[in-house]
């Protein structure tokens, strides 16, 4: 069990995606994300399992929920920079993302 206080280390932040590519270098399928924290994070790259799940253009502007003070994760030859937050698919491939239901939230602002 943590405590509240570890919970607190994590960083959990909302963030824009702003660009989706393929990732034909990745054992799993996968995509490269690049995603806008706004002004105090900036944007930051995050492989993805969404093959499966999603197609490119659906990801493009979609809202998620990143952790973002893990140290970099280094997949095949690709940085991901960030954890993006997702439920595993139980209908096919990939992972579902966690994505806030309501649009009054803004890129860079944390979970609490």
């Amino acid at each position: 069990m943590i405590t509240y206080e570890d919970f607190e280390k994590v960083d959990i932040r909302l963030g824009k995606i702003i660009e989706v590519r393929d990732f034909p270098e990745a054992k799993k399928p996968a995509y490269k994300l690049l995603i806008d924290f706004g002004a105090g994070i900036g944007t930051k790259k995050s492989s993805v399992q969404l093959v499966g799940t999603y197609e490119k253009d659906e990801l493009m502007g979609l809202l998620v929920v990143c952790v973002v003070n893990f140290p970099v994760r280094r997949v095949g030859p690709f940085d991901s920079e960030v954890l993006t937050l997702g439920f595993k698919n139980t209908e096919g491939l990939g992972y579902v993302l966690v994505t806030p239901s309501k649009l009054t939230v803004a890129p860079g602002d944390r979970l609490r």
